[in-house]
C-alpha cells in the first residue's frame, strides 16, 4: 500500500500549523451560548463500552442503524475529535469520574480498583443536592464511595432498569445519573432490541482481516451498537414524558474503541477516539472540530451545574464550546497505554493534524487480549492472513516484533494511521516538536516508566492465565503521581 499523495513531502509541507485557525467573524456572530441557564440542570452520562465513533449514523456510518442518536445529532452538539485518555475500560472510567490521567489516579491498569483518596465529581454533585445513580457497569470501586446514592445492574445490556430510575428519582432535586451498558462489550448477545446483521454484508473496518468470523463477530457487535441506540431512544422518550429533556444534559460517549485489534487499547483514532454526543439546556445544535479530552467531562459538568472545579481535576471545561463551535478549550490532548493482560507502556500526542505515538517497549510484541487470545476467531483470521502475507504492513503491524519506538501520522489526511511519517526528513520538525511536547506532559503529571511493570498475564494466542502472576509497579508511582494536580500542556501553539 503506497501513500496518498497529498502525504508526499510537497504537499504536506504547506498542512504543517494550520490546524485551529479561528476567523473572528466567527466568533463575533457566535451567539451568547448560556443567555440564562437554569439554575439546577439535569444530567444523564450515558457512557457505552467498546465503541468506536465510526460504527455509529451520527457519525457517517449508513449500515449501522441508530435512528435515535440519529435524531439526537439534529439538535444536539457532535464532537468530531474527542479523546480519551486511555482505551481501557476500568482505567478510562476511572479517568473519566476523577477528571485525572489514569497514572495520576492510582489506577492505570486493567481491572485496578479506583483509591480512596482520589474524589469524584459525582461526590461533589451528591453533596449540592444532586441525587446521584449509577446503573449498569461499574469497573471502578463500590458505588457509594464514588458517590452515587443509588446503584443497579442488569444484563444483557446493562441498561434495563435505566428507565425505572427515571421514574423513581425524587422529585425535588436535579438528578445525575451514570448509565453505563455493558454494550458492546465481548461476548455479544443478541435479542429483539435492536436489528439482526448479515455477516456477508457487514463492512470490515480496514485495520482487519477479512474473514467469516470476523464478520460474524462485527455483527454481533452492530446488534449491540444499534442497542445502545434503543436505550438512548427509552431515555429521550421518558425525559420527554416527564417534560424534563429540555432542563437535563443528555451526553453520549464511550469508554474505549471497539473490542478488536489495532482499536481497543491501542493508541490510534480507533482506540482512543470517543463518540461525544451533547444535547441540553443552550447547546447549540451542530458539530465541532475542537479537540476535547475525557477528562474534561468533569470540570464541564461541574461548570454546568454551577459548581467549582477542584483543584484535583486536570481537566478545563468545554462550556463554551456548546454554544460556540468554534471556540477552543484545549489544543492539545495526551493518552497512555498501560497493562492490559499484557505488558504496555506508551504515551501518545494529539494536536492539530498529528497524532505521535511514543513506546517505551518497542522490543515486545504491541499486544491485548483482544489482539493476541485465539478464543476470539477475529484474532486467529487476523494472524493467520499476516502469516500468509494477505495483509498491508499496518494491518500486519501488531503480529510483528520489534516494534516502532516513536509513530508520527497525519490524522486528517490518514485517518487510520496507516502510514508513519516519523522516519522521514521532511517532518523532523514535527516530529521534535511533538517529542518535547510530550516530555513536558511527562514531567508535569509526574508519569514514569516503571521499572518493575506488571508482566503479562498469559501467553501469546492461548486462553489461560500464569499462575504466579502478580501486579507490579504502576505509572507515575515512582513520582507520587496519585499527588500531582498538573494538568501538563492545555493550549499550544499548533
Amino acid at each position: 500500500m503506497n501513500p496518498p499523495a497529498i502525504l508526499k513531502k510537497a504537499a504536506l509541507s504547506a498542512l504543517t500549523g494550520m490546524a485551529f485557525i479561528v476567523g473572528t467573524s466567527d466568533l463575533a456572530a457566535a451567539p451568547d451560548p448560556h443567555p440564562s441557564k437554569p439554575a439546577r440542570p439535569n444530567f444523564v452520562f450515558f457512557i457505552t463500552d467498546d465503541i468506536s465513533p465510526d460504527d455509529l449514523g451520527p457519525y457517517g456510518n449508513t449500515r449501522v442503524s441508530t435512528p435515535n442518536l440519529d435524531d439526537l445529532a439534529s439538535e444536539a452538539l457532535v464532537f468530531e475529535n474527542a479523546y480519551l485518555t486511555i482505551s481501557s475500560c476500568s482505567p478510562s472510567r476511572c479517568s473519566i469520574i476523577t477528571g485525572r490521567y489514569p497514572h495520576n489516579t492510582g489506577a492505570p491498569e486493567l481491572h485496578t480498583t479506583l483509591p480512596e483518596d482520589q474524589l469524584t465529581f459525582v461526590s461533589l454533585l451528591k453533596d449540592s443536592g444532586y441525587h446521584t445513580v449509577l446503573s449498569g457497569k461499574n469497573h471502578m470501586g463500590p458505588a457509594e464511595r464514588l458517590g452515587f446514592v443509588e446503584s443497579s445492574g442488569s444484563g444483557p445490556s446493562g441498561s434495563e432498569k435505566w428507565v425505572k430510575h427515571l421514574k423513581e428519582r425524587p422529585a425535588d432535586r436535579p438528578f445525575f445519573m451514570w448509565f453505563a451498558s455493558h454494550d458492546a462489550h465481548y461476548s455479544f448477545q443478541i435479542n429483539d432490541l435492536a436489528p439482526v446483521y448479515d455477516p456477508s454484508e457487514v463492512e470490515v473496518p480496514p485495520m482487519l482481516a477479512d474473514g467469516p468470523l470476523t464478520r460474524e463477530a462485527l455483527a454481533g457487535y452492530f446488534h449491540e451498537v444499534s442497542r445502545t441506540d434503543y436505550y438512548a431512544g427509552r431515555i429521550l422518550e421518558e425525559l420527554e414524558g416527564q417534560g424534563i429533556r429540555s432542563q437535563t444534559y443528555f451526553i453520549y460517549c464511550s469508554d474505549n474503541g471497539r473490542p478488536f485489534p489495532r482499536c481497543k487499547t491501542y493508541l490510534y483514532d480507533s482506540g482512543i477516539r470517543t463518540p461525544l454526543i451533547i444535547a441540553g439546556p443552550f447547546v447549540r445544535a451542530g458539530r465541532t472540530s475542537s479537540i476535547v479530552s475525557s477528562i474534561d467531562f468533569p470540570a464541564t459538568i461541574l461548570d454546568l451545574a454551577g459548581i467549582d472545579k477542584p483543584e484535583s481535576i486536570q481537566g478545563v471545561s468545554f462550556r463554551e464550546v456548546l454554544g460556540n463551535h468554534q471556540a477552543v478549550t484545549r489544543t492539545v490532548a495526551f493518552a497512555e497505554r498501560n497493562w492490559h493482560v499484557f505488558q504496555n507502556h506508551a504515551r501518545a500526542v494529539r494536536t492539530g493534524d498529528w497524532l505521535y505515538i511514543w513506546n517505551a517497549w518497542p522490543e515486545r510484541h504491541n499486544l491485548c487480549g483482544e489482539s493476541s487470545n485465539y478464543k476470539y476467531g477475529w484474532v486467529r483470521e487476523l494472524w493467520e492472513a499476516a502469516g500468509e502475507g494477505r495483509l498491508t504492513p499496518a494491518q500486519a503491524l501488531l503480529t510483528v516484533a520489534p516494534q516502532p519506538e516513536e509513530m508520527l501520522f497525519h490524522v486528517r489526511q490518514d485517518p487510520y494511521q496507516f502510514f508513519n511519517l516519523a522516519g522521514d526528513p521532511a517532518f523532523a520538525a514535527e516530529l521534535t516538536r511533538l517529542r518535547n511536547l510530550l516530555s513536558q506532559w511527562v514531567d508535569e503529571t509526574g508519569d514514569s516508566v516503571p521499572v518493575s511493570p506488571t508482566p503479562d498475564r498469559q501467553p501469546i494466542h492461548e486462553n489461560r492465565h500464569f499462575p504466579d502472576f502478580k501486579r507490579g509497579e504502576f505509572a507515575g508511582a515512582s513520582r507520587n503521581a496519585t499527588t500531582v494536580n498538573h494538568p501538563g500542556p492545555v493550549m499550544v501553539t499548533p
